[in-house]
């Protein structure tokens, strides 16, 4: 399933890289648009690799946590760290009362798990456990450093659209581009190329999410526990939302602003209710095979 899941990123990947490329050809209208997408691509792809984490923390105002202020949330994640085979991250603490969990970084080496006050005083530690396993498995995976890139070029696609929203409006950027004549250009790279981008990101996302809620299970042995804690979060965090960059909404373990119908499509996150289920059933494939 994990195998499938990293196809299933890589390919997305891909094609958000594409759609910049050919935006970057829209934007300019000629082949030169194509080399524009690709350096406009790469550049943006090696600043969310560097950055990423700095960015994701700044964005809650993340404070470094001691050991001496919580040796046993240390302890947890020392022990869990070590059960994955992974460096150690280093912990940060959000001083906000939603309830909420984040992993960044842009590789095991250089992680950092971030959990709220909320959080800590919402889930038990059996929860709260597998709420970090599940960051650990992000970590582990790098899916940090992929929602980092993807988020980056969504975003600059975006960008792209609307300098060329103001440039349809106040004539082309150079006089020998052919997007006059290409309307259907236009409206790609106005329209369909941002929209279209915004849900591929979302795609990776709720792709990872399941990838890292079976890692979790893994992990500690315990899908039910973290079951228990997403029904809570769920529950909690509509009613006390996380402030910070919307940007960064696909990181946290839950996204307190996730909606029903046809706006779904739009959710950083699959459905805590299809989340839950799927632990479910882990859980059960579990207390079958110790049974046998």
């Amino acid at each position: 399933m994990l195998g499938i899941n990293q196809v299933k990123t890589a390919g997305l990947l891909g094609l958000l890289s594409g759609i910049l490329v050919l935006a970057g050809y829209y934007l300019v209208g000629n082949e030169q648009g194509l080399i524009l997408g690709l350096i406009f691509a790469a550049f943006t792809s090696f600043g969310s690799w560097y950055y990423s984490d700095r960015v994701a923390l700044a964005s809650y105002a993340a404070q470094p946590l001691e050991r001496e202020q919580s040796p046993e949330l240390f302890d947890m994640v020392k022990r869990l760290s070590d059960r994955a085979e992974i460096p150690m991250p280093k912990i940060f603490f959000v001083p906000t009362k939603s309830p909420n969990a984040f992993a960044t970084g842009r590789d095991p080496e250089h992680a950092s798990v971030a959990v709220t006050e909320g959080i800590v005083d919402l889930l038990s530690p059996e929860e709260l456990e597998t709420v970090l396993a599940h960051e650990l498995t992000h970590v582990k995976n790098r899916d940090t450093l992929t929602q980092a890139v993807a988020g980056t070029i969504a975003g600059a696609i975006t960008f792209l659209g609307r300098i060329l929203t103001f440039g349809a409006l106040y004539g082309p950027v150079y006089g020998n581009n052919r997007r006059g004549n290409n309307p259907l250009g236009i409206l790609f790279l106005i329209v369909l190329a941002p929209l279209s981008a915004s849900l591929i990101q979302l795609a990776i996302s709720r792709t990872r999410e399941f990838a890292a809620d079976q890692g979790s299970a893994e992990l500690t042995a315990n899908p039910l526990a973290l079951a228990s804690a997403l029904e809570k979060l769920e529950t909690v965090g509509h009613q006390i939302p996380m402030n910070g960059n919307p940007a960064m909404s696909p990181l946290l373990i839950v996204n307190p602003l996730s909606t029903q119908g046809l706006q779904s499509l739009f959710r950083t996150h699959p459905a805590t209710e299809e989340r839950i289920r799927r632990l479910m059933e882990l859980a059960a494939q579990r207390s079958s095979a110790i049974a046998a």
